[in-house]
């Protein structure tokens, strides 16, 4: 009897993503050396609008634990995912590697947006010491626990080369007061309210806390 080649054993296939228990080591490392990543959110009704922003500014995210991560929330003309977090709690992050060796890592979890009048505001800002938030129209911190963190392999990412953060925003929003940013919100159609009709930002806007 000839037998025929001897079978290989299947070798890890990255394609097919790996789950982890926890953000620590190298997976912390790599979503941390990040500077730009992406949130997704959705309402509950089918028919509803699903929302994706990318999200930048260096030192504005933060891995508070293992299981917790955050990220500032500042002014714009929409609050989409304010508005699905505070009706549903369902987020997705991502990360993808545009230099050094392909990695997407996804971070699905459920959010909550702090806002300003938060008692738990002051503490969580100390996530974040590298941003002055007067500059930015801070206007929440989005507090995300992970129930499920997977990596796959990215291979059809391009590779491309981080420059600096625009200006732009904080040349913007620098020049607000608080009075003045309650009043931008409220002339925007969906920050107070989401696409979809659900309760977006609450306003008016308390004052920014002064930390020491």
């Amino acid at each position: 009897m000839v037998e025929g080649p001897a079978k290989r054993p299947p070798r890890h296939n990255r394609a097919m993503g790996k789950s982890y228990e926890r953000i620590d080591g190298r997976l912390r490392a790599f979503i941390e050396a990040q500077h730009i990543f992406f949130t997704a959110t959705a309402p509950l009704g089918g028919d509803g609008t699903i929302n994706l922003s990318p999200k930048g500014l260096n030192g504005s995210f933060a891995v508070l634990d293992e299981l917790t991560v955050a990220y500032l929330d500042f002014a714009g003309s929409n609050a989409e995912t304010i508005a699905h977090l505070r009706e549903n709690g369902r987020i997705t992050l991502m990360w993808c590697a545009f230099d050094g060796p392909p990695n997407i890592v996804r971070v699905h979890g459920r959010g909550e947006p702090v806002f300003r009048d938060d008692p738990r505001w002051d503490e969580l800002m100390g996530y974040f010491p590298d941003i002055d938030p007067s500059l930015h129209g801070l206007r929440a911190i989005i507090v995300v626990t992970a129930e499920k963190i997977r990596d796959t392999c990215g291979y059809a990412v391009p590779f491309m080369t981080y420059e600096e953060d625009r200006p732009l925003h904080a040349s913007r929003f620098a020049r607000e007061t608080d009075e003045s940013l309650d009043a931008y919100f409220r002339k925007k159609e969906h920050v107070a309210t989401s696409i979809d009709g659900l309760p977006g930002l609450p306003l008016p806007l308390p004052p920014l806390p002064h930390t020491t």
